[in-house]
C-alpha cells in the first residue's frame, strides 16, 4: 500500500498523501500547513489513516501522532522523527533518512522543527505550531 501512496504522491506532485477507509486526503500546501490545517478542525483527522509525505520532522511527526495516525512513510525524515515514531509504536519508513529537516534555503533549521526543539509534549507542540503558523501568516 505504500508503494501505491508514495507512487501517487510522485504522480501528482503533491506535499502528502493520506488514506482512510474509504476516502483520501491530498494537499499540495507547503511545510506543515497539510497536517496542521484538518487537525485544527478535528484533532483525530488523521486517525487510523496510512500517511505518505515529502517530508516528515519532529514537528510534523508530533502531530501525526497526536491525530492518532497509523502509520507513515516519508520520502525525507529526521533521526528525530523517527525517534518519535519508536516511541509511540507507529510503524513508520523513509526512502531516506537525515539529521534534520532544514530550511527553504538549506541554511538552518525548518523553524517549525526550531518550534518544538525543547518540547516533547504534543499538546504542547500542538499550541507551539499553530501559534508559529498563525504568526508567519498574519505578520
Amino acid at each position: 500500500m505504500i508503494n501505491k501512496l508514495k507512487d501517487e504522491l510522485c504522480r501528482r506532485d503533491c506535499s502528502i498523501i493520506a488514506l482512510f477507509a474509504n476516502s483520501y486526503y491530498i494537499s499540495y500546501a507547503s511545510g506543515i500547513k497539510p497536517v496542521l490545517l484538518p487537525i485544527r478542525r478535528n484533532k483525530e483527522y488523521f486517525k487510523d489513516s496510512i500517511v505518505v509525505d515529502k517530508a516528515i520532522g519532529k514537528a510534523v511527526a508530533m502531530l501525526l501522532i497526536r491525530s492518532k495516525v497509523k502509520m507513515v512513510h516519508a520520502l525525507l525524515m529526521s533521526k528525530e522523527a523517527v525517534k518519535l515514531f519508536e516511541e509511540y509504536h507507529i510503524p513508520y519508513s523513509y526512502d531516506k533518512l537525515t539529521d534534520y529537516i532544514m530550511n527553504n534555503n538549506g541554511d538552518d533549521l525548518c523553524p517549525m522543527e526550531k518550534t518544538v526543539l525543547n518540547t516533547t509534549d504534543l499538546e504542547e507542540a500542538y499550541i507551539l505550531l499553530d501559534n508559529k503558523l498563525n504568526n508567519i501568516y498574519n505578520s
